[in-house]
């Protein structure tokens, strides 16, 4: 072969190899720590003896938020001040409650960092026909851009909650699809809303079976995937034995983790009773407890339960919402 300077064929490889694109790496995420996970994942399970927990799952993808933190949120709407904390004060001071109850939490249980979240009910449940006899609500984009603002203001993450009514997840969950790209906003979607038989929301306790949950779980990886995105946490809420059905059923990936939040209300040890029968019976992966601060304490407002009282539950809650 000629090493001929003036050989064009030569020239012309220089100046190809000069003005390639060198592709940039995407930068590394840190990988799980399988050890950690598995120990925190013991220590919720809180001495269980029973053999349930902690429950089987799957290591997570990296930049999973559970099991190494603990959530503590405020759920509710703007347009009302009576579907929870979030719409009943106004902002300044309920998000400095808040901040009050993720402290209390941290100073409860220092081994977990404590996150704070606005949990935001997105979709509505309606006892009124409505746009296509949906009996449901969708809420305007500008809200949950106003409820992502205040989020970012304490560093927080936002959860939106989803009231099918007659509607189905296959509808409503893509109709969100904008917000769940985004790698703090993550899902609620509540059976007791979810009416099967044509009843009214509200008049009824509705259902979720295991193929609505995984279509959800479905829908959820696909867009972790397709957005390089860390893993979305699904909330399940549950307080009978009805609202969630073949639980042994849902799936289990890394691109999702799942709580099943206890959702009943009523003095402790109602509360308690729900709980076991409900949550600790039937593990599907992490669980959450939910505070009403009106409902729960109709009978004294010593059945509130505080942290102190939560952290001796088994398995721990890992969520805490309160409404």
């Amino acid at each position: 072969m000629s090493c001929n300077g003036n050989d064009p064929a030569i020239a012309l490889s220089f100046s190809s190899a000069k003005d390639t694109v060198i592709p940039k790496k995407e930068p590394v995420k840190p990988a799980i720590d399988t050890a950690l996970f598995h120990s925190l994942n013991q220590k919720l399970a809180n001495g269980d003896t029973t053999g349930r927990w902690p429950a089987k799952m799957p290591v997570p993808l990296p930049g999973a938020i559970l099991p190494f933190n603990r959530i503590v949120a405020y759920y509710g709407n703007l347009y009302s001040t009576r579907m929870g904390i979030l719409g009943e004060l106004p902002k300044k001071e309920m998000l400095a409650k808040l901040k009050g109850e993720v402290a209390h939490w941290q100073k409860a249980d220092t081994s977990l960092p404590v996150i704070p979240a606005l949990h935001y009910i997105a979709v509505t449940a309606q006892q009124a026909p409505g746009p296509g006899n949906k009996y449901r609500l969708r809420m305007p984009f500008h809200q949950i851009d106003t409820i992502l603002n205040w989020s970012k203001e304490i560093n927080a993450l936002t959860f939106l909650d989803i009231q099918v009514g007659h509607s189905t997840v296959e509808e409503e969950v893509p109709a969100l699809d904008k917000y769940l790209k985004l790698p703090t906003v993550h899902l609620g979607i509540d059976p007791e809303f979810s009416m099967k038989g044509g009843h009214q929301p509200g008049k009824k306790i509705g259902t979720f079976d295991a193929v609505e949950i995984n279509w959800v779980i479905d829908h959820l990886a696909k867009l972790v995937r397709e957005n390089q995105l860390p893993p979305k946490i699904l909330i399940l809420h549950r307080f009978t034995q009805g609202m969630m059905t073949n639980y042994q059923q849902i799936k289990k990936v890394p691109e999702v983790q799942i709580v099943v939040d206890m959702d009943g209300w009523g003095p402790k040890f109602l509360k308690k009773s729900t709980w076991l029968r409900y949550v600790f019976k039937e593990p599907v992966e992490f669980t959450g407890f939910k505070i009403f601060y009106k409902n729960d304490t109709k009978t004294g407002a010593d059945q509130l339960y505080l942290p102190e009282d939560l952290i001796k539950f088994v398995p721990q809650p890992i969520y805490i919402q309160y409404q």
